[in-house]
């Protein structure tokens, strides 16, 4: 985290905003604070005239991590995150070189293109928790194979960013590192995306956007307050206080056969 405390960076250059999400002793869960900030920095790139495309990255090995278990972001905040990224009249494109798991999938879910490096790794982790995919169900639903997001969402199997790629939770994904090149991987397969947004009118690119994120919006007003309403019923419920417990102290739940 930078020394002022603030959990998230912005640097506008070229044409882009490049928003880091920033607390790795954290692994760059989604507490209120981080929630708050992104937020603002989001609302910020997409006032400035000269900003054509939103970066969405990381500092340390996790990418995020999902709720912060200690201090969470209230599930109406973390909804209106992911409905201020839809509606964003800038496109917005999540870079991953680490970890993603459960309410990171959904900042995954929400963005415009997603790319990842060959180190990155995906779980929903929700169901070993006592919770559910519930708020990041509306942004993934209408992207993911539907045979896919059933098994992934119950078994909190991890998987890599050719099967993430495979069913659509991410765009685009790079290989291996390729000896003797200093540049890293994911930067390779993102240089033509973004060099195609930094070209493109901003009238264009709103509008585009507006269309093929039309889904994600629909889905985040229709069943937004519904979902929010269950992610509070099931961290408040006893079978989440032991899971998050558990998972806190380094144990096994009761539940575990």
């Amino acid at each position: 985290m930078t020394t002022d405390g603030t959990p998230v960076t912005a640097v506008h250059a070229d044409g882009t905003a490049t928003l880091t999400l920033d607390a790795p002793a954290r692994r760059n869960a989604l507490s209120a604070a981080l929630v708050t900030a992104l937020r603002a920095a989001l609302a910020d790139a997409d006032a400035d005239p000269a900003v054509r495309a939103v970066v969405l990255t990381h500092t340390g090995g996790t990418f995020c991590a999902g709720a912060d278990l200690k201090s969470p972001a209230p599930p109406e905040d973390f909804l209106a995150l992911l409905d201020g990224i839809a509606a964003l009249s800038k496109p917005v494109v999540a870079r991953v070189t680490g970890h993603v798991r459960a309410g990171g999938l959904g900042l995954l879910g929400v963005c415009d293109i997603a790319a990842a490096g060959p180190g990155a790794t995906f779980a929903f982790t929700e169901s070993h928790l006592g919770l559910a995919p519930a708020v990041i169900s509306a942004p993934l639903l209408p992207r993911l194979d539907p045979r896919a997001a059933a098994r992934y969402f119950l078994t909190a199997e991890t998987f890599g960013p050719a099967e993430a790629t495979r069913i659509g939770l991410l765009t685009l994904h790079a290989e291996a590192d390729r000896p003797g090149e200093g540049t890293d991987p994911v930067d390779v397969v993102l240089a033509p995306v973004l060099a195609g947004l930094r070209a493109a009118s901003p009238q264009g690119l709103a509008e585009s956007k507006r269309l093929v994120a039309a889904p994600v919006r629909e889905a985040l007003a229709r069943d937004g307050a519904r979902l929010t309403a269950l992610s509070a019923r099931l961290f408040a419920s006893d079978e989440a206080r032991e899971g998050i417990t558990a998972r806190l102290e380094r144990r096994e739940p009761s539940w575990r056969s």
